[in-house]
């Protein structure tokens, strides 16, 4: 599913963000600012989805859901409050939407009668270096 579409059904109200002090290094900026931000999303109160996305939600992303049904998602990789706001909930839809689109069954294909020939003409071929190998240590004695 297209992450536009998502966007679409607007979640912005049921988003709770949290910040705190990012880690790693940065100077005086780290220290002082509080810039790393947490998107807290609920799934089982939001009416934005349905149980069936709901329930494919929960199958691809129990990783990232605690026991109160909810996604958290981090971002600290900005150096403003603001633009981590905007990766995570950039973070979110991308993640929602990936979680939404249904992989397409592989089709079982054979392999074709060239391949088959080439294939086995590369391990003629590995075979005869081979053996010329061991030859070629008979001849010194």
């Amino acid at each position: 599913m297209n992450p536009e579409k998502i966007k679409n059904r607007n979640f912005e109200n049921e988003f709770i963000y949290s910040t705190s002090r990012s880690s790693g290094p940065g100077g005086q900026n780290v220290n002082k600012v509080s810039t790393k931000v947490e998107l807290r999303f609920n799934l089982l109160l939001t009416s934005g989805f349905s149980e069936k996305e709901k329930e494919l939600i929960f199958n691809k992303l129990k990783n990232k859901i605690n026991k109160e049904s909810e996604i958290i998602l981090v971002s600290q990789s900005e150096r403003t409050q603001l633009m981590n706001k905007v990766a995570v909930t950039e973070k979110f839809y991308a993640l929602v939407s990936k979680a939404l689109t249904i992989q397409k069954k592989r089709r079982l294909t054979r392999p074709t009668l060239s391949s088959k020939i080439k294939r086995l003409e590369g391990k003629r071929s590995r075979a005869i270096i081979k053996k010329l190998r061991k030859n070629s240590g008979d001849l010194s004695e």
